[in-house]
């Protein structure tokens, strides 16, 4: 049972409630676990289900289903969101609570994973996650957010993205933009369009690719 405790405390929670013990754990190392486990079940469902796809499809669609905003959505229907114990303060907000709550499912997989091994692991995944909450047919058709990516994989990364408006083009009657994602004030990418927001993931793709997050 201490394996699954740990796994829906929160480190917030461990800082305020336990600050002069060290034997109390919060569900970091276990959310660790549990997400190497997840890319490796969802990337066999995958390779399985998709016999004639590439590699770059193979491995955009495991992007899509293991995403910070899809394990969040999946752990609230699940319900794990009320079973997390955190710190004061931070129930308040629901976007930090779908951040939790992602986290808490990958350390609850990082808990089965060390309690009944990996062939246990598996069969909860495959059968209690993505076929009761995860249409896989739909999320295909799900245009990929770069810009999105690039965030997560630096904040992972603990590297700072931004993005900029390097220059504004007049075309006949309509302003073209171009803009740049930076990686720690690096340029990895650029790209033009007379929308913000698309120069923008044109800029974040481009990134993407050289930073190897997605495959070309």
């Amino acid at each position: 049972m201490a394996l699954y405790e740990q796994a829906f405390r929160h480190n917030s929670y461990v800082n305020q409630n336990f600050p002069d013990e060290t034997g109390v754990l919060s569900n970091e190392r276990l959310e660790y676990l549990g997400d190497a486990v997840l890319d490796c079940v969802v990337a066999e469902v995958l390779f399985l289900t998709y016999p004639n796809k590439g590699e770059g499809f193979l491995t955009e669609t495991r992007a899509k289903i293991v995403s910070r905003a899809m394990l969040g959505e999946l752990a609230m229907k699940m319900g794990l969101d009320e079973l997390i114990q955190y710190g004061k303060g931070l129930g308040n907000n629901k976007q930090v609570m779908r951040s939790l709550s992602g986290n808490a499912l990958e350390a609850l997989l990082g808990a089965i994973y060390m309690d009944k091994g990996y062939k246990f692991t598996r069969k909860y995944i495959m059968k209690r996650v993505l076929k009761n909450y995860v249409d896989i047919q739909e999320l295909v058709q799900v245009e990929v957010n770069f810009k999105s990516r690039l965030i997560e994989w630096s904040q992972k990364k603990r590297r700072e993205a931004a993005f900029e408006l390097v220059e504004e083009k007049q075309k006949g009657r309509s302003k073209m933009y171009v803009m740049s994602a930076k990686i720690d004030g690096v340029e990895f990418g650029r790209g033009e369009d007379f929308s913000k927001k698309k120069a923008e993931q044109e800029a974040a793709r481009q990134a993407c690719l050289r930073l190897e997050i997605i495959a070309s």
